[in-house]
């Protein structure tokens, strides 16, 4: 890490922006920070760490007051540091959070913290060039790239005041975790890692299997009907010995429940053949019976089946008659409606003139319809004619009617556009006036809000005057307070002097020397008037000290109450409360006036577009009525010409009727109702003798049939529903018959009697005894035999999991001692896991770096002693350091030094470690250095000493910077850079050499 350029704003004790130029600071290597007590050198650091990490080192991070209390208003507080890390150069900006004045009005308003970080070259990987603008993304670069956290980094980079020494004192918890970042262990703490989660996922592995066994253990309980041995320290022997002896027993349970069900079996079977041989003669009986009563049923139905086959051989007979018969019907009924129609058709000619005698034979009636329709045919013409004459009529109205209208709205639209050219100039104006009182708005605006302002500072100004008396007043009684209590205390002091006096006189006695001055004569001793004691004085000495407090605080009040009047009256200048409050009145009529005329600016910029559109629009509107106008006026007298030339032709063809049209109707419907009667009367003729014909099939078809007439057929008629039944009863009855005979025709039937009696139930029940036992009997060896089977799978089971058990358990307890020697624990006496094992070897590297210069600085006399010892209550150990006393030969506590001690321990150890972690990642890391205060403590001799070692650090690259007030390192150190306090805040000084300034920063 290199830097470059510092800039702060109105950040601790800076007013103003300070730039610090660390190219040209660090020129040669080693700088100086120097400057009075308070003047702000730390500020400095502390800049440097609130750009990188957004805090500070030490307490002053507690107090996160960064903002200068002396800043102007408008000065924002801001650090800006450019820096290269890793060979990437970028730019951090951060703001802390600070309370800010209102941009208006009074009071204050909280400015939220910032952060940015932009790269100045080429980004690394993975990173945008646009850089990143949040607060925690500009953490997390600045922490990856410098590989450390903000402690570490003031434990290594930045040595502030009073804590550059807690890398010295630290645990070992403490030093592991830095160095572990430093040196990136990591990988050796994965590694513990990975042998911990290798341990704990053989661990698990080796209590599934424990679980399995168990399972398999109590799954063969279960099935045994029997508890497993509990006692884990029995071990897998007595586990599988008590499987043997379950499985012994369940195998002899199995050859007796064999014999048993072998038993039963024979017994059922035997009672199930007695039972098969009584069924089958309950059966033979039963089938017997049944014929008998079946054929008794069927014989006292002879009668009865003798009239359905009566019915039945009627029915068929009736069925050809029947037929006839319908058809006869149906033909009566078309001679009806055929007679209905001709009287129809007679009527429809008489509603058209023609009577009864008109009306002549079939042929003539066809002959006349023909002359009629070619009648009506000539007509058809002159029908299209008439209908287009009333067309043309109506069409003759219309053109009057638009012509009419036409002109109207051409009148009504000039009367419309004579007004609108004087409207559409009132428009332009008051748009005008509207735009530029919407210019204007802004301006009074402005106005109106500075008027506000100082009429609210003038509304103040009694009051300001009011609180200035008063603090003036209470200024003057504080004073005369003070003044009064300072008397009593001088008074009191004098009184408590000549009390003493008085006291001493009174311990003299004639002869004896004055243990003031010495004579052995008094002449004139002190006499004792009302003593003054010592509490008496101290109490009037508190007061006289309260009553200064509150003269000093009633002075502030007051000279803050005339800053502020003094202040107000400046702005006001020759304004009082009644002119702006005049003055602010018209401003607001005008800001309202101005409003409001600026809020009709689009309304008036759409109404003159309106009315320059509606003026073009009526224009248009009224040509095309002209025209419309003038058109149609033409077409009327055309048309009306042809209408006059059509009528004559049109009365002459109407002979009579109203019109063409409906003398053409006339005759149509004439020739239709004619050719009407002639289809009704070949009907007619047709169905008379199709009835006759029909009539006589039937009466020879009845006598034919064997009945009297048509009705008697009629009558022994069935439907087919009734048929079909007739002829199912008469099978189902034969059919009856047959079996039931058949039945008794079977020869092993024939010994057979219907009131024979077959006992069954007795040999069911015996037999349903005989089958429940031999069910119980094979179900009692099927259990038997799947417990013996089961058992012996899951013996084989237990045997196999036991089997895959023990090189589990073997594996785990090498496994567990070797993770406990990994990370610390069991049979590694020293304590130290393996990360601390490789740290502890960095860290002795570290000792013998930092060594060569502590024995140096310390003129020989202190070494580092690295030590792997277990820390206190037997933690872990092998970070521990300490240093060798050679004038006492025996290793001593760090903590043991003395401030100066410590200050060359700890700068000889960061130096150490910056040595060994920069050799360990190329040199790329620590090269730069800052240490704050420290020197005061040495001695001019340690001094020099340390100066060579910080100067050695130049020829590897190295930039150190010191901070110290200390008079002697001004004359050593030749860049230095100078903090200058003031009551207006500190700022910054550049010198080079002794000869003076070199240029202001």
């Amino acid at each position: 890490m290199r830097l470059h350029r510092l800039e702060v704003s109105a950040f601790g004790p800076y007013a103003a922006r300070e730039v610090v130029d660390f190219d040209a600071l660090g020129a040669d290597g080693l700088f100086l920070l120097h400057g009075d007590t308070g003047a702000g050198k730390t500020t400095l650091l502390d800049a440097v760490a609130f750009a990188l990490f957004g805090e500070v080192p030490g307490a002053r991070a507690e107090v996160k007051r960064f903002r200068c209390d002396v800043a102007d208003q408008a000065t924002p507080t801001e650090v800006v540091l450019e820096l290269t890390v890793q060979g990437h150069r970028f730019r951090i900006a951060r703001s802390p959070e600070y309370e800010r004045p209102k941009r208006r009005g009074e009071g204050t308003t909280k400015q939220p913290a910032k952060a940015s970080l932009k790269w100045v070259d080429e980004p690394p990987g993975g990173h945008s060039a646009d850089g990143v603008t949040r607060i925690d993304e500009v953490a997390r670069v600045v922490t990856d790239l410098l590989g450390m956290t903000a402690q570490q980094f003031f434990q290594l980079v930045l040595l502030p005041q009073g804590e550059f020494a807690r890398f010295l004192r630290a645990r070992n918890e403490d030093r592991e975790e830095l160095l572990g970042k430093l040196f990136g262990t990591e990988r050796f703490g994965a590694v513990e890692q990975w042998f911990v989660e290798r341990k704990r996922s053989r661990r698990r592995e080796l209590d599934e299997r424990r679980q399995s066994v168990r399972e398999w253990l109590a799954r063969i309980g279960q099935v045994a009907r029997e508890d497993p041995p509990e006692d884990d320290d029995t071990g897998p022997g007595a586990w599988v010995d008590w499987v043997d002896e379950v499985r012994k027993r369940a195998a002899e349970a199995v050859v007796e429940a064999r014999a048993a069900a072998d038993a039963s079996a024979r017994a059922r079977e035997d009672a199930a053949a007695v039972l098969d041989r009584r069924r089958v003669v309950a059966e033979r009986v039963r089938r017997v019976r049944a014929a008998h009563e079946s054929l008794a049923g069927l014989e006292k139905e002879a009668d009865l089946r003798g009239e359905w086959r009566a019915e039945l051989a009627a029915a068929r007979r009736a069925a050809s008659v029947v037929e006839l018969a319908a058809e006869v019907d149906r033909q009566r009924t078309r001679v009806e409606r055929a007679e209905d129609t001709d009287a129809a058709a007679q009527r429809a000619l008489a509603t058209l003139g023609v009577t009864d005698a008109e009306l002549p034979e079939v042929t003539s009636l066809r002959a006349r319809a023909g002359e009629v329709r070619e009648e009506a045919g000539a007509l058809a013409g002159l029908v299209d004619e008439a209908q287009q004459q009333e067309r043309d009529r109506a069409r003759l109205q219309d053109l009057v009617e638009t012509a009419t209208r036409a002109t109207a709205q051409a009148a009504a639209l000039g009367e419309q556009l004579e007004g609108l050219p004087d409207r559409t100039r009132r428009l332009r104006a008051e748009l005008d006036a509207a735009s530029e009182a919407s210019v204007r708005l802004d301006t009074v605006r402005a106005r109106e809000s500075d008027l506000a302002e100082l009429l609210a500072e003038a509304e103040r100004l009694p009051g300001l005057e009011q609180e200035a008396a008063r603090t003036r007043e209470a200024e003057q009684a504080a004073v005369d307070a003070h003044q009064s209590a300072r008397e009593t205390v001088l008074d009191l002091r004098a009184r408590r002097l000549a009390g003493m006096a008085a006291e001493l006189a009174g311990e003299l006695t004639d002869g004896a020397p004055c243990a003031v001055c010495g004579s052995t004569t008094h002449p004139d001793p002190a006499t004792a008037g009302h003593p003054v004691g010592e509490a008496e004085e101290q109490a009037a000495t508190d007061a006289e000290h309260q009553a200064e407090q509150r003269r000093h605080a009633a002075a502030a009040a007051r000279h803050e109450a005339e800053a502020s009047l003094a202040a107000v009256r400046e702005r006001l200048g020759e304004h009082t409360a009644e002119s702006l409050r005049s003055e602010l009145t018209g401003v607001r009529e005008e800001l309202v006036a101005a409003s409001e005329s600026a809020a009709r600016k689009e309304e008036l910029e759409a109404a003159v577009r309106a009315a320059e559109s509606e003026h073009e629009d009526l224009t248009a509107r009224r040509t095309e009525a002209e025209k419309r106008a003038t058109a149609a006026e033409e077409q009327r007298r055309a048309l009306a010409e042809q209408v006059e030339q059509r009528t004559a032709r049109l009365e002459e063809a109407a002979a009579g009727f109203a019109d063409v049209g409906a003398r053409r109707g006339h005759l149509t419907e004439l020739a239709s109702a004619l050719e009407a009667l002639a289809d009704a009367r070949s009907e007619l003729h047709a169905a008379r003798v199709r009835l006759q014909e029909q009539e006589e099939a039937a009466v020879a078809a009845a006598r034919k049939a064997e009945f009297a007439d048509v009705d008697e057929a009629r009558a022994a008629a069935r439907s087919g529903e009734r048929i079909a039944e007739l002829e199912r009863l008469l099978a189902e009855a034969e059919q009856a018959e047959a079996a039931a005979r058949a039945v008794l025709a079977e020869p092993e039937l024939a010994d057979v009697r219907p009131d024979d009696v077959v006992d069954v139930e007795s040999a069911r029940q015996a037999a349903e005894e005989a089958r429940a036992a031999a069910e119980r009997d094979a179900a009692t060896l099927q259990a038997c035999t799947q417990r013996a089977g089961d058992l012996d799978a899951l013996g084989e089971q237990l045997g196999q999991a036991l089997r895959e058990l023990a090189p589990v358990e073997e594996e785990y307890a090498e496994l567990e001692a070797l993770a406990d020697v990994v990370n610390g624990r069991g049979q590694n006496t020293r304590r130290m896991s393996l990360r601390s094992y490789v740290l502890a070897a960095r860290l002795e590297e570290v000792a013998l770096a930092a060594t060569a210069r502590l024995r140096s600085m310390s003129h020989g006399r202190y070494s580092f002693v690295h030590s792997d010892d277990p820390g206190r209550r037997n933690t872990r150990g092998g970070l521990g350091l300490d240093v060798l006393d050679d004038y006492s030969g025996l290793v001593r506590s760090a903590k043991t030094l003395s401030g100066g001690e410590s200050f060359l321990a700890s700068l000889s150890l960061a130096l150490g470690l910056a040595d060994v972690v920069a050799a360990e990642t190329g040199g790329a890391l620590l090269d730069t250095l800052f240490v704050d205060e420290g020197f005061g403590t040495l001695d001019g001799e340690t001094l020099d000493v340390v100066m060579d070692v910080l100067d050695d650090l130049r020829a590897g690259g190295r930039v150190v910077g010191l901070v110290s007030h200390v008079e002697e390192l001004r004359q050593r150190i030749p860049t230095r850079l100078r903090v200058r306090k003031g009551r207006g805040g500190s700022t910054l000084l550049l010198e080079g050499g002794l000869d003076g300034d070199i240029g202001v920063a």
